[in-house]
């Protein structure tokens, strides 16, 4: 028997707004290379990478390897015919990716990715076009659309196998089942440090690289779906992960690092701490960026003063809510007072007020607008930036079911309700008009804190 071919794909981005905060399918590329150990031939395609073929300008990009998508207009999906904001597909353009179709040889099977659950538009439209190249060439979808919204990915998007769970544990089987090509991944699951390094080499793009340290979350905060996605709580070796880091530092030139980590700074003396003094040791001159959203209270004087000397420079907290009631129902993962003492490090250690933000949920379940304001302006006096996130409802999560009773759309039947751009289970008493003098609010405070 020769050897396998398994082409891998991320798919589009269909939606109102999207902005690449070091946006890349890290599973997908930890799959590739899991394939490639076992023997599989493997290639990946990234629908969210840039155009190469000057069919369109490139979009504005930052420097620390953030930046717009390419996009285009198209047109909405009928349950999203009255939005008022333009519907887009993120990434290169569908002409692009049949080209890219078309240079790849017949592969034996094709594993396409998930991301957000109401991004599934995307999802139909990359195994449309699959189904197109490779008539009868089985499809293999998973990711976070297939393990959360499973019954509608059987449904709608047209794949022979929906997979559950982490690619790790469930790919093998189904490969060799709907395939015919078994393959065993000589890895511990248990063990984070088992896995080869994803397989970024399959890639042109080196403008970032993210980076975890750990799997799962310890803790259950209710409105979040890492448990559900990541499983147990598993760690990696501290100098390890250094090791990663210089290894894409020296070997690719990377300078930018995103950690993906949902606990980065959890159990710090014994992970955190390390990293970042064997990150110092080595000499090593990055970036590090916490899209995330950090712990609060898990920052110390020597931890802000350990994360400013290694170079981390995108600093967000997750805060969510000034409500201590609702901190205390969401999860108890964060008080008032820890991120007060957590800002205060942070600016001890040389952080200005404009690059520390913090994330803070808008539109929950029975929220109103004054709870936010709170929010934006506790925020504001502790020396820090707001930075309002609309809420979407996860199915299976704790919060789903009071999400279900204030959702103003049927956010179970129909996924594309899910989209925090629509505020789905925004208060009555909550109208446009008040999120919009919040989003007010908040710029203002960043307009007044002290320049990044």
């Amino acid at each position: 028997m020769g050897k396998k071919n398994v082409l891998l794909v991320n798919p589009w981005i269909h939606d109102v707004a999207a902005y690449d905060f070091w946006v890349r399918p890290l599973g997908l590329y930890i799959l590739a290379a899991l394939l490639r150990a076992s023997g599989c031939g493997v290639r990946v395609i990234d629908c969210l990478d840039p155009d190469v073929d000057g069919l369109r300008r490139p979009p504005k990009r930052g420097a620390w390897g953030e930046g717009k998508f390419c996009s285009e207009k198209i047109p909405a999906p009928a349950v999203l015919q009255g939005i008022r904001k333009p519907y887009r597909r993120y990434g290169m353009t569908p002409v692009r990716f049949r080209r890219l179709l078309a240079s790849c040889a017949r592969p034996d099977a094709v594993l396409v990715g998930s991301l957000m659950t109401y991004w599934y538009p995307g999802v139909i439209e990359a195994v449309r076009e699959v189904r197109a190249a490779w008539p009868g060439v089985p499809v293999i979808l998973g990711g976070t659309y297939a393990t959360l919204c499973g019954e509608h990915a059987r449904a709608h998007a047209g794949a022979d196998c929906v997979l559950s769970g982490p690619g790790e544990s469930t790919l093998p089987r189904a490969l060799g089942a709907v395939a015919g090509c078994p393959v065993a991944f000589d890895v511990d699951v248990g063990d984070p440090d088992s896995y080869p390094y994803p397989a970024f080499d399959l890639s042109e793009r080196f403008d970032a690289v993210p980076i975890l340290t750990s799997r799962g979350c310890p803790f259950r905060c209710t409105y979040c779906a890492s448990t559900l996605l990541g499983g147990p709580f598993r760690t990696r070796d501290p100098v390890r992960v250094v090791d990663e880091i210089e290894y894409w530092h020296r070997c690719r030139g990377v300078v930018d690092f995103a950690f993906y980590d949902d606990a980065l700074l959890v159990d710090a003396p014994r992970r955190a701490i390390p990293m970042l003094e064997e990150i110092l040791r080595r000499g090593l001159a990055c970036r590090f960026h916490c899209p995330n959203g950090l712990h609060a209270r898990e920052i110390s004087p020597r931890l802000a003063s350990l994360m400013f000397r290694a170079g981390f420079r995108t600093i967000r907290l997750g805060f969510e809510t000034a409500s201590a009631e609702r901190q205390q129902a969401t999860g108890g993962k964060v008080t008032s007072e820890d991120l007060r003492r957590a800002v205060a490090y942070l600016r001890e250690a040389g952080y200005r007020s404009g690059e520390i933000g913090v994330y803070l949920l808008c539109g929950l379940p029975g929220q109103d607008a004054r709870e936010v304001a709170c929010g934006i302006d506790l925020v504001r006096l502790a020396g820090a930036r707001p930075m309002l996130a609309e809420y979407s409802p996860i199915p299976g999560t704790a919060l789903w079911g009071d999400a279900l009773r204030h959702a103003r759309y049927d956010i179970a039947g129909e996924p594309l309700f899910q989209n925090n751009s629509l505020l789905p289970c925004l208060s009555p008493t909550f109208g446009p008009g008040d999120f919009q003098a919040l989003k007010n609010r908040a710029r203002q405070a960043v307009a007044n804190a002290e320049p990044i």
